[in-house]
């Protein structure tokens, strides 16, 4: 599932070392005091998205605290019950990433990965670090019968539902070729 978006990093990169080059010297000061682009950051989340013919693959990678709103293994019963209802969603894409109807797209395969997840399922056997930085990862793999028809991915209501993500950057393979993109709760809209 992942031969596409793992290619993207690759694919991506002079567009990265560019977009990175052009903003080195503006943000010099602010990556010394909050640490390297890309590195765990709160309210931001990273989305792969490819179109390839008629499968489409998104891959989430966020800081669990934008999903969840902690990161230490969910003891309580209300975290518990955060951690349960952030799979629900994220178990339901079609609801998160609104994808043309026209599209006709189905979800062909998904998969979800975080030490959370883990844990919840295994309680009784884990005795992990409860203070790491934990992450949420998602993929999912869509087949679309009518792929023309995907000219947009409106991520509205993924912040709905996520808001502690305040910002998703995005990498892109489409027809139109490759392209990065910040999406906000007020600029959602991913145009392929």
């Amino acid at each position: 599932m992942r031969r596409i978006l793992l290619a993207l990093p690759f694919a991506l990169l002079p567009l990265t070392i560019a977009q990175a080059a052009s903003h080195e010297h503006a943000h010099d000061h602010a990556h010394e005091e909050h640490g390297s682009l890309g590195a765990h950051e709160h309210g931001v989340a990273s989305l792969n998205v490819a179109l390839d013919g008629q499968t489409l693959e998104i891959q989430l990678e966020s800081p669990a605290m934008n999903l969840v709103g902690f990161e230490h293994e969910a003891k309580s019963a209300a975290d518990q019950a955060k951690v349960a209802a952030a799979r629900q969603h994220l178990e339901q894409p079609q609801a998160l990433f609104a994808l043309p109807i026209e599209a006709k797209c189905a979800v062909q395969e998904s998969q979800l990965e975080s030490p959370l997840f883990e844990a919840a399922e295994h309680a009784e056997h884990k005795h992990g670090d409860e203070h790491g930085h934990s992450d949420i990862d998602a993929s999912y793999r869509f087949a679309c019968a009518n792929a023309e028809a995907l000219q947009t991915l409106e991520l509205g209501s993924f912040f709905g539902t996520f808001p502690g993500t305040e910002k998703l950057e995005v990498q892109l393979i489409g027809p139109s070729g490759q392209q990065g993109a910040e999406l906000t709760p007020s600029n959602s809209r991913l145009s392929f």
